[in-house]
């Protein structure tokens, strides 16, 4: 497969193992721009955010 996909198999396995710090991590992420502006983009970050949890729940496959 060559290095470049040793080395994304490493990280779909890593983003599964710790999905769960990584969904943490994305909410946490999502609320400090939410903050920091104003609540401005609420939607657009929440539907990022949870695209984003998608893509960790789904090993990577989606994207």
């Amino acid at each position: 497969m060559g290095k470049f996909g040793d080395l994304v198999n490493k990280a779909k396995d890593l983003a599964t193992e710790h999905d769960d710090k990584i969904d943490a991590a994305a909410e946490k992420l999502g609320d400090l721009v939410d903050g920091k502006t104003g609540g401005k983009y609420s939607d657009k970050i929440d539907t990022g955010v949870e695209k984003l949890q998608g893509l960790v729940e789904n090993d990577g496959s989606s994207a």
